[in-house]
């Protein structure tokens, strides 16, 4: 292969015998970068990971799907899973305990042992505060209208939704905080 690397007679250094500085670019700010930012200040500890993290539960049967879930939302949003279950009676029990907390529950509907409706109708019950949504490969109108009947604020397709519920999430991390910092605005 020519021309590989290039030889050091090509490379120009300043005085103190460094490569030039590149000059800065001005930065878009658009989705994308945003989600870069949050990620870059994540990896680099401009954002604690866990203080001030959005604390998320994931009720999911497959262990494939919630594992890669896991691995996701934890790398794409300020969240921390601090708990999962893969069926009915793990999800109502984990939300029961008082000593369990979480600001976003994100259940499946069809689980291989019971179903989301009724983690959702147990929250509902319960009087739960946590906010709320659904993951499915079924999100048909009806499923859509039990769940949102049931308290969920969004139901989200596993087939084509992910990225509306990475924003989703992101857009209630931000919320949560500004609420924990006080900002204006912060609901």
């Amino acid at each position: 292969m020519t021309g590989w690397p290039p030889p050091l007679s090509d490379t120009s250094y300043d005085s103190g015998g460094q490569p030039p500085t590149p000059e800065p670019q001005a930065l878009v700010h658009t989705p994308r970068t945003a989600w870069f930012l949050t990620t870059e200040a994540a990896v680099y500890g401009q954002h604690e990971h866990g203080m001030g993290s959005l604390k998320a539960f994931i009720v999911e049967d497959s262990a494939v799907i919630r594992d890669n879930l896991v691995a996701a939302l934890e790398e794409m949003v300020p969240l921390t899973v601090v708990g999962t279950a893969e069926d009915e009676a793990g999800a109502i029990q984990w939300l029961a305990d008082p000593q369990h907390a979480c600001d976003i529950a994100i259940v499946d509907i069809f689980l291989r042992r019971g179903t989301g409706l009724n983690v959702l109708r147990a929250l509902q019950r319960n009087g739960h505060q946590t906010e709320r949504v659904v993951l499915t490969n079924y999100a048909t109108d009806e499923i859509r209208r039990h769940a949102l009947a049931l308290g969920a604020s969004r139901v989200f397709d596993k087939s084509g939704e992910i990225d509306a519920l990475v924003e989703h999430c992101m857009a209630l991390a931000d919320n949560h905080n500004g609420t924990q910092l006080g900002q204006p605005g912060a609901a």
